[in-house]
């Protein structure tokens, strides 16, 4: 009998994002694999099916997370390949800094073995909440923050700029729970090519637990290195410009809004 694999996020907070589907699947499962963001989470959804398992103990200090990922997927890629109906549950969005949903997938697809996602409400979702942030009004660039320092990203300051993973910005052994004050200095030294030094920015981090606070604490960008940067800190940069008109553009848009007239006229 073929076996099957579907992803599922549980959301962020504990008890309040799930949604329907993805609890019946949790319920449903033969096997259910979890990755969550701590053993409270994991308590609860292990108590929605027998026979579920922590992938945490794939992680080691020093160890690559690369190895980690890849070992994680193996995992689940070989439990779908044995026949079972396999779920794997990650807190947030289970696609959302979450490699190893895709690379399952992927690796299922390519062996004709059923497997999806179903979507979960990630970090960004409850950020925009939490903030009171529209993406839609002036746009929000996101970037992992290690990315941005390694590669020559594009800096919008008409708009938000939001750098995931903070805590972790420069590791570039991808081995490390954590950098230290002079690695987040190097990306204050590069966030101040674009922004002035008393910029305020928020350290945001999503309540797990509905007894927890949310926490948005405002700094001068400047101060970011000397600040409390845990894994799952995120650090939004409000616009520090305005948007500059496209005038050729909006000249081009009322001739035609203009040949339209004409032509309804006539």
């Amino acid at each position: 009998m073929s076996g099957s694999l579907v992803c599922v996020g549980v959301g962020i907070t504990l008890g309040a994002h799930i949604s329907p589907i993805s609890r019946s699947h949790i319920e449903q499962a033969d096997k259910v694999y979890l990755l969550m963001s701590d053993g409270f989470v994991e308590s609860w959804v292990s108590s929605m099916n027998s026979n579920c398992q922590s992938l945490q103990p794939f992680y080691d200090e020093g160890k690559s997370r690369h190895s980690t990922y890849r070992e994680m997927t193996n995992e689940l890629v070989s439990a779908a390949q044995s026949g079972l109906k396999v779920v794997a549950a990650f807190y947030g969005h289970p696609g959302v800094f979450a490699c190893v949903a895709h690379k399952a997938i992927s690796a299922l697809d390519k062996l004709n073995i059923p497997a999806k996602m179903e979507a979960g409400i990630s970090a960004e979702d409850c950020l925009y909440a939490d903030l009171g942030i529209d993406p839609g009004k002036t746009g929000c660039i996101h970037y992992e923050a290690s990315q941005f320092m390694l590669y020559q990203r594009a800096v919008d300051t008409a708009a938000h700029m939001i750098l995931w993973q903070v805590g972790l910005a420069g590791d570039v052994s991808f081995s490390k729970f954590s950098t230290g004050e002079e690695y987040a200095q190097l990306l204050v030294d590069l966030l101040l090519k674009h922004y002035p030094t008393d910029h305020q920015v928020v350290l945001y981090e999503a309540n797990t637990l509905p007894t927890e606070k949310v926490r948005k604490e405002q700094i001068r960008i400047s101060a970011l290195a000397k600040a409390k940067l845990n894994m799952q800190t995120t650090l939004v940069i409000p616009p520090s410009s305005k948007l500059i008109p496209n005038n050729k553009i909006r000249n081009e848009l009322n001739k035609l809004d203009r040949t339209s007239f004409l032509t309804l006229v006539q």
